[in-house]
């Protein structure tokens, strides 16, 4: 069956640098060392990842992070956790904007 998200299409991403080679290059040369271990380590930065993953519902990320964190000495628990902390971060922030509906109501009169 056909679906939109290919998990195989995940290996093709560095085709997206086909046609501009040096936007690529750049992009490359910063997503590594991004990821490089520094104040942070290398596992802490793959769980921060996989949390986002989930925050921003990319399942091609969600797939690289999972492998990325299990490389890196994460366990399930770690990443469950973690997934955990980006829900609830996305729900608190859908929530805060009841602020802004509670005093656009106000200012209705409501």
């Amino acid at each position: 069956m056909d679906h939109y998200y290919n998990a195989k299409d995940l290996a093709r991403f560095s085709e997206i640098g086909e046609e501009a080679g040096p936007l690529w290059q750049k992009f490359n040369a910063w997503y590594t060392a991004v990821f490089a271990g520094g104040a942070l380590s290398e596992r802490e930065k793959a769980l921060i990842a996989l949390g986002v993953a989930h925050a921003v519902q990319c399942p091609y990320c969600i797939d690289a992070y999972t492998e990325s964190c299990l490389e890196n000495g994460a366990d399930t628990e770690q990443m469950t956790e973690a997934v955990h902390v980006a829900s609830a971060i996305r729900g608190g922030a859908s929530l805060v904007h009841g602020v802004q509906m509670r005093n656009k109501a106000k200012q209705l009169g409501m």
